[in-house]
């Protein structure tokens, strides 16, 4: 279980973060949303470790993760996919898969041609592994950097804006690839402002207005709370 408790973060005099927590379990998708300037964004790097929080505590499984850099909270199973591309276009889709699974010191040459394999059928790009990453669609783009980020073996999967810059279609298909990391037992965290789209596959949000958790729970419940509704979703909004 991935948990954060009382975070804080102020910027000179302004507390962007008041206090923030929340629980991840494995094979369960949650949502991190709220207005702009509600510190979504603040919350979610500090989880990832890109933000250094000035209070609270951030645990995996018991293990204090507060003061380790991103790529130790990585090896540990904190996988990050950030909103901006991060494939390197140069490369082949095989290649930018590979140069993880290179990391992964218990597999020798043929497990790590196994494990691509696998990867490339199961987010479905096995057609483009030999294609420039500068060449991909932006939902092609989107399942190669799933793929990478699951070539580490993570046991929590942090999405910032999952659902920007993609078409419709694949939308859908990304929302797919989601659900199939929870039934994999994966725990996914979303910040995304594609509102609709996110509630759709979490079993869980937080919906954050100023700097707190103004209120948290199934979307169904969310979307029945005043609150939420006069703060962040408005009276005409549906699933």
């Amino acid at each position: 279980m991935l948990v954060a408790t009382g975070l804080r973060k102020k910027y000179k005099q302004r507390e962007v973060v008041k206090e923030f927590g929340l629980t991840l379990e494995a094979g369960e998708v949650v949502g991190l949303l709220g207005p702009n300037g509600a510190g979504k964004t603040t919350c979610f790097y500090m989880i990832v470790g890109l933000v250094e929080a000035d209070a609270g505590r951030i645990e995996l499984d018991g293990r204090d993760l507060t003061a380790e850099p991103m790529y130790a909270r990585a090896k540990l199973g904190v996988g990050y996919l950030p909103q901006e591309p991060s494939i390197f276009r140069k490369l082949t889709v095989a290649d930018n898969i590979r140069l993880v699974l290179e990391l992964r010191e218990e597999l020798d040459t043929a497990g790590r041609e196994k494990e691509l394999a696998s990867l490339l059928e199961e987010l479905q790009i096995t057609h483009v592994a030999d294609q420039l990453g500068a060449s991909l669609s932006g939902g092609e783009r989107r399942r190669c950097e799933i793929a990478r980020a699951l070539a580490a073996k993570p046991r929590m999967m942090l999405l910032d804006e999952p659902f920007a810059g993609v078409d419709p279609i694949s939308v859908g298909e990304i929302q797919r690839i989601i659900i199939h990391l929870k039934e994999r037992g994966i725990g996914v965290l979303i910040t995304d402002h594609n509102v609709r789209e996110t509630l759709g596959i979490c079993d869980r949000a937080y919906i954050l207005a100023e700097g707190g958790v103004l209120a948290q729970g199934a979307p169904e419940a969310l979307l029945a709370n005043p609150d939420v509704r006069r703060v962040y979703l408005g009276e005409t909004f549906r699933l």
